[in-house]
């Protein structure tokens, strides 16, 4: 995987090791990056981005703030619950061939309303119908394996589902090559909306080392 682009590469463990820092920044109220307009004007040339973040469309986690990171340093993908679709896996999947990303990080989040919706559609035996259907039924997963009658089910749901997306996005062709090359890493986390941290799920043996 050779990026398009005529730049320094960065290696699946510095792009992880920059959201880590960049969250103890954020958290600890001493982030770096302002988001002013002269940052914007100062990347509109080009782009090198270290990762792609895929996210919920949750408008309590901006992924750019808590991860503290500038214009052009990270691509965002976002959807309900980060469920995956076609048009997702391709937007990755371009963030890795074209732009050259070394990690592509999945985070859900606490509290997430597409997950607490399953729960309940599937704790009352409702059927939902529609787009809010498509989410249900992709998250249903998820929740039967974290047990649909558990008290804490929407917690621990969240985060199966991130280890799911996961290792969905490992078997992709094109990024399974990419990994077993060590030029890129799929990781999880999950957000806690309450305190601004971001926990990073345990990463497999064969991405331990970049």
């Amino acid at each position: 995987m050779t990026p398009t682009r005529d730049a320094q590469v960065i290696s699946p463990a510095d792009a992880l090791s920059r959201l880590i820092t960049g969250n103890k920044r954020f958290v600890y109220g001493t982030p770096r990056y302002g988001h002013d307009v002269t940052q914007a004007a100062a990347t509109a040339g080009g782009q090198q981005p270290h990762s792609v973040v895929l996210g919920c469309i949750d408008s309590r986690v901006p992924l750019e703030a808590i991860f503290d990171q500038s214009f052009g340093s990270i691509c965002v993908v976002r959807s309900g619950a980060h469920v995956l679709d076609r048009s997702l896996i391709g937007s990755v999947g371009f963030a890795v061939a074209k732009l050259g990303v070394s990690l592509i990080m999945v985070v859900g989040h606490k509290r997430c309303g597409a997950v607490n919706a399953t729960v309940d559609a599937l704790r009352a035996g409702t059927v939902s119908e529609g787009e809010v259907g498509y989410l249900v039924d992709q998250l249903a997963p998820a929740v039967r394996e974290a047990g649909v009658d558990d008290p804490d089910a929407a917690e621990k749901a969240v985060r199966v589902h991130v280890a799911r997306t996961v290792e969905r996005l490992r078997l992709v062709g094109s990024l399974a090559t990419a990994i077993a090359a060590g030029e890129l890493r799929v990781e999880g986390a999950v957000y806690d909306l309450d305190t601004g941290w971001v926990e990073f799920l345990d990463q497999s043996e064969d991405q331990s080392a970049a």
